[in-house]
């Protein structure tokens, strides 16, 4: 297994300068990750620092609260895409969720879906799993199947607990095959990464202060945001 081609490597705290983000798209490149998931205004730079490497350019949508809308949610997926993201990593609103709303849910996430495929992107719905209880993760996931979406993802990282065995195995369980997972949130050492690879899933939301460690399997530092 290499481990590091599960890893989005995620540069995403808002005070981030750019010359911060550079550098961590450059430490990205260097151990080959999957993807570069970032902000929307670091993408045009990501797609150029990435081109000809083994890395591809994620991006985070309606982040990290996923309340902007349909109308906004599926404009701003054909313009990343557009731009070069290969991977929209889209905020679902759990709101709706929460609130049993799941027609809303469901058309929000397929007007994303429909405008970046429609770029040749791949698309990943963040339930944001800590604000849930498991009959409404198996929910979100059951609509992120029917609305076309290619992986299911737990967590922004920024609004309490992260990726959780207990929710990942929901979505494993829900899914059956027919959607990915990715957990994400909470991930900062090679031995939790390769706990939720060996549950099967197969992509991995990682800090970008926390790639090195997993790559490298040394000890993370467990006040990092992500």
């Amino acid at each position: 297994m290499e481990i590091n081609r599960y890893l989005d490597h995620a540069i995403l705290n808002p005070e981030m300068t750019t010359e911060e983000v550079k550098a961590s798209i450059e430490e990205a490149i260097r151990y080959e990750t999957k993807t570069v998931c970032v902000r929307g205004c670091d993408i045009k730079m990501a797609v150029e620092m990435c081109r000809g490497t083994n890395t591809e350019v994620c991006c985070v949508l309606d982040f990290p609260h996923g309340h902007g809308g349909k109308e906004a949610k599926a404009a701003l997926a054909d313009i990343y895409t557009k731009q070069g993201a290969v991977e929209v990593d889209m905020v679902m609103n759990y709101g709706f969720a929460r609130s049993g709303e799941w027609d809303r849910v469901e058309e929000e996430i397929e007007a994303v879906t429909k405008a970046a495929h429609q770029n040749g992107a791949i698309v990943k719905v963040i339930l944001e799993t800590s604000q849930l209880n498991q009959d409404q993760i198996a929910k979100a996931t059951e609509c992120s199947i029917r609305a076309h979406a290619d992986f299911v993802k737990t967590s922004t990282g920024f609004h309490g607990e992260g990726a959780t065995a207990e929710a990942v195995q929901t979505m494993l369980d829900t899914s059956r095959g027919r959607i990915k997972v990715k957990p994400s949130g909470g991930i900062r050492n090679l031995e939790t990464a390769l706990r939720f690879v060996e549950m099967g899933v197969d992509r991995l939301g990682v800090g970008c202060n926390s790639t090195r460690v997993i790559c490298e399997g040394g000890k993370a530092d467990e006040t990092e945001g992500y």
